[in-house]
């Protein structure tokens, strides 16, 4: 009996894998797949939003009192230190677009130093908070504050900020990835994606700390 020939698959685009079958459907699949990512993320601190609004309607006074206990120059000179760090985050991926691989990394080191300037103030901060007794949850031994409402805002403070900080490691990580592509040629003006989508979660860091600040300070 007569065999019929298959038809051959269509080769795929030099440097492509799996499904996809042209660079652009490529990059389409990885921009939605970090939006319904960085969507989950949202959630995520949404849920504290949440909790911690609950909480404040419970203990306005104290929450406030709490605030203002906080280091209000640290929290200030953190959304600064992050505005900046998310400007060279872009800047670099418009220097990678046009070409520029030299002033890219450079742009994305004084990302990851900003981001190390954030870690480091925040670490001074939590050292003040745990030599005065403020910690989360039954650790909690703050004379100046006592009572169930400052201590439920630190717990949240520290649930939050230390989450956070989990994601601005994790953000650290990513762009010295995207430093060691630019760097080595692999992230270019012709495939500029990767760098695009770890800057999309850089981005969401910062405003993340963008929401935080005013809860955790200018309450």
């Amino acid at each position: 009996m007569a065999t019929t020939a298959s038809t051959p698959e269509p080769a795929a685009p030099h440097g492509l894998a799996g499904p996809y079958h042209s660079v652009p459907a490529r990059d389409n699949a990885l921009h939605l797949g970090v939006w319904v990512f960085l969507g989950s993320e949202t959630l995520l601190f949404a849920a504290l939003f949440a909790l911690y609004a609950g909480y404040r309607a419970g203990y306005g006074a104290d929450f406030h009192t709490a605030a203002h206990h906080n280091e209000m120059w640290i929290g200030s000179l953190n959304t600064l230190v992050l505005i900046v760090s998310s400007f060279f985050v872009a800047w670099a991926v418009h220097l990678v677009r046009t070409g520029r691989p030299r002033p890219a990394v450079w742009s994305l080191a004084a990302t990851i130093l900003l981001g190390l300037t954030f870690l480091g103030l925040k670490t001074l901060e939590y050292t003040h908070h745990f030599a005065e007794g403020i910690k989360p949850g039954a650790a909690y031994a703050n004379e100046a504050l006592p009572g169930p409402g400052p201590r439920m805002f630190f717990t949240l403070y520290y649930a939050m900020t230390g989450l956070h900080a989990l994601h601005v490691i994790a953000g650290l990580i990513v762009i010295a990835c995207m430093l060691i592509g630019v760097r080595r040629l692999r992230i270019n003006a012709a495939r500029p994606t990767l760098l695009e989508i770890g800057g999309l979660y850089w981005h969401l860091v910062d405003i993340v700390w963008i929401f935080l600040w005013p809860l955790l300070y200018l309450t």
